[in-house]
């Protein structure tokens, strides 16, 4: 059955939360630039409803901090490499935009003026305001803090109504589907469900910053074309974590 589209946007300003994998496509590592180009078409589908975008995408794809550090590095190190990685793929998300006509800023929390501008929260609003996607890029410029926490510090600096998080799969379940097909799909959880329960969703940092904020997040399938819009048209879509 075709979805109801509904023709005005329920939110205004959201923040898109992209892992690195999401950028990977089908290829084993790296940035497939056919999956990029088809993200932009669906971010460029809802900028053209007039909602602002903000988006954060991880590094996952390039390398993970947590992983090189149990392989023996130090932490820190590792954290401030997958930092780099996330700006690698703001880069490629940025290119995809442009190529289709869509004003974009990559925001960096490590200043490397070169490529992108240093994160300013106040800019990050006004390019907003102006209709530009912004990419924010390098997580918090902090180890030890994950892309999931950038994200929500992010959308709470500039007052994004919701995180939008596209993942592989419906949205949260009480088991991990890919290894139990039995799993339940929970449609609405509350901040402190999904902490008690122990759900990987986002990390404990991000989910609490959320909480104190009233910041709700809709976890949904980015690989479902269409469904970034869905969402933000207001389809029932996904699981929903708020108060």
């Amino acid at each position: 059955m075709k979805k109801r589209e509904r023709g005005k946007p329920r939110f205004k300003r959201v923040l898109l939360k992209l892992s690195g994998e999401a950028l990977m496509g089908n290829q084993g590592f790296g940035v497939d630039p056919h999956m990029a180009e088809r993200i932009a078409q669906e971010i460029g589908e809802i900028h053209d409803l007039g909602v602002q975008v903000a988006a954060t995408v991880g590094g996952g794809n390039i390398i993970r901090g947590i992983s090189v550090s149990a392989a023996g590095m130090d932490r820190a190190t590792g954290d401030y490499m997958g930092m780099l990685a996330t700006v690698i793929n703001a880069l490629a998300l940025q290119n995809a935009l442009e190529k289709r006509g869509i004003f974009t800023r990559v925001q960096s929390a490590i200043e490397m003026r070169s490529v992108a501008e240093p994160y300013i929260r106040r800019r990050a609003i006004r390019h907003l305001e102006k209709a530009r996607v912004v990419i924010f890029a390098a997580g918090t410029g902090n180890p030890y803090f994950s892309t999931d926490t950038a994200a929500a510090l992010r959308a709470i600096e500039v007052h994004a109504e919701v995180i939008l998080k596209a993942t592989k799969v419906d949205g949260i379940y009480d088991a991990d589907p890919m290894l139990h097909p039995s799993a339940r799909l929970l449609r609405k959880l509350t901040y402190l469900q999904v902490l008690e329960k122990g759900l990987r969703v986002m990390d404990t940092a991000a989910i609490t910053l959320c909480m104190e904020n009233n910041l709700p997040i809709i976890v949904f399938n980015l690989l479902r074309h269409g469904n970034i819009k869905e969402v933000v048209l207001g389809a029932n879509l996904g699981s929903i974590i708020r108060v």
